[in-house]
């Protein structure tokens, strides 16, 4: 569709895009990336014909750019640029209608159904139609964002150019205006290129990236290969962090910004932050704890500053047990969005809980432990799927800094921990008669402060991974003893 061959170009003497090449391809939702004065809205302005080509080709459907005339171009290639603005004081509908003015002929244009139904079409598609009769002037920089973009697709061209499509939107229109973007590219094969300073939209929606730096290519290809940490912090002079998308396999980049001292103070998270009474056991944090949690409230990665493990019956039933659970949190005065939320059917009173320090750190491990429902997983098929509420429950509290794969190795080094605790108590599945392994819907927890020496493992022979076992092995041991005989047990 478009191939950009050795392309240079800029203002005057001074050469700002620097023999560039690359290609795009049709259907192809193509994003320019790179800090200001990179190039990115020379090149736009280039491709679109209005800055003149110094050296090198752009080829749009293997004919030269400049052999187009102005309004043989308009029909193919559609520009949306970051500042539009109108002398007259236009409805949205007739500023919409000026991007039929490609498709008229003559000197008296006629306007035919063909250009009724192609505006008609591009302000359902951007939502404009229902301010259909409003003067561009009475509408906000969002709306009129929008406007402009259904001026744009009215023309119905087979190329699209965008610079910064989404400058003035708020969160709600940037999707909706990206999600219409993208299923153009999939339904009509719309050609799209589109400058984006948020590097995790572009991500999100591109099919491919090209970063810009100096004017020259810094990086070409999928999100994955160029959103890498290495490329930005080199290219826009600042720390990132990569991270997955939770949904849908596109890198997100999270800035860092600097630390200051007040958040590398030492805090110390020991059973002095722990109250506990019939209902609950609870550890109040004094700072938010990157966490990694099978809570029922608060699973996966997160950032919290409660901890609550809550006593149910045994006999514990239904079906909405999250919206439940959030209703108990609520009504003791815990902030849900702050809190991970477990369940137990073990008496409280027979928590357990072991500090252990270990080469200028240390770990709290708090664990309930009751073996009612315990299961020999290597024959856990033999068992019939019952949720029941969680009967091993695992807490560990980290006084350092963890590596995201400490985290992950932390939950293995905890689990050694609990299965030798239950080996050494001579546990077994009731079921097989076999040693067990666990219950059935334990449950677990790894919470950092992140500050400190930053500790990259946690598997058992590292310093962290001692001090883990250790608390868990003990605390385990110690829960087990004082729940023995009893009913959950």
């Amino acid at each position: 569709m478009i191939n950009v061959e050795q392309v240079a170009g800029g203002y005057g003497n001074k050469t700002i895009v620097n023999h560039l090449s690359f290609s795009v391809q049709q259907g192809e939702l193509f994003g320019i990336l790179g800090p200001n004065g990179s190039g990115k809205t020379t090149l736009m302005k280039m491709l679109s014909g209005v800055v003149p080509i110094q050296a090198g080709e752009v080829m749009i459907q293997g004919r030269k750019l400049r052999e187009f005339s102005p309004k043989e171009l308009a029909k193919v290639v559609a520009v949306l640029p970051q500042d539009t603005s109108l002398p007259f004081a236009y409805t949205v509908k007739e500023t919409v209608s000026l991007g039929r003015y490609a498709h008229q002929s003559g000197l008296f244009p006629v306007w035919k159904r063909e250009d009724e139904e192609a505006v008609q079409r591009a302000m359902e598609g951007t939502g404009t139609d229902r301010f259909a009769d409003k003067s561009l002037d009475a509408l906000s920089g969002g709306e009129r964002q929008r406007v402009y973009l259904a001026q744009a697709l009215a023309q119905e061209p087979e190329i699209l150019l965008l610079d910064e499509p989404t400058n003035h939107l708020d969160l709600s229109f940037q999707k909706e205006l990206l999600d219409l973007l993208k299923k153009m590219t999939r339904e009509t094969d719309l050609t799209v290129i589109s400058i984006f300073h948020d590097l995790n939209l572009a991500s999100l929606y591109c099919d491919r990236l090209l970063l810009m730096e100096n004017g020259h290519i810094h990086g070409l290809g999928m999100p994955s290969e160029v959103l890498k940490e290495e490329h930005i912090q080199s290219v826009y002079e600042m720390d990132v962090q990569k991270r997955p998308h939770p949904e849908v396999p596109k890198p997100q980049m999270s800035i860092l910004p600097v630390k200051i001292e007040e958040d590398e103070a030492p805090i110390a998270i020991d059973d002095s932050l722990i109250r506990q009474n019939e209902a609950f056991i609870a550890l109040d944090s004094p700072i938010l704890l990157k966490t990694l949690s099978a809570g029922v409230i608060g699973a996966g990665w997160g950032w919290h500053r409660s901890f609550v493990n809550r006593h149910v019956d045994k006999d514990y039933n239904n079906d909405h047990f999250k919206e439940e659970m959030k209703q108990f949190l609520e009504a003791h005065h815990f902030d849900v969005n702050e809190t991970i939320g477990m369940m137990t059917a073990v008496d409280l009173q027979y928590a357990a809980y072991q500090l252990v320090e270990q080469d200028g750190m240390s770990v709290l491990a708090v664990v309930t432990a009751g073996v009612g429902n315990a299961v020999d997983v290597s024959r856990a098929m033999e068992h019939e799927q019952m949720m029941q509420p969680g009967t091993i429950n695992i807490w560990v509290f980290a006084n350092a800094h963890l590596s995201e794969e400490a985290f992950v190795q932390a939950i293995m080094t905890a689990t050694e921990a609990k299965v030798k605790a239950l080996f050494d108590r001579e546990v077994t599945d009731p079921l097989t008669g076999t040693f067990a392994t666990g219950t059935s819907t334990d449950s677990i927890l790894i919470a950092a402060t992140q500050r400190g020496t930053k500790q990259e493992f946690a598997g058992t022979i590292t310093s962290l991974g001692k001090a883990i076992g250790k608390a868990v092995y003990e605390s385990t041991i110690q829960a087990l003893e004082s729940n023995r005989g009893r009913e959950a047990f």
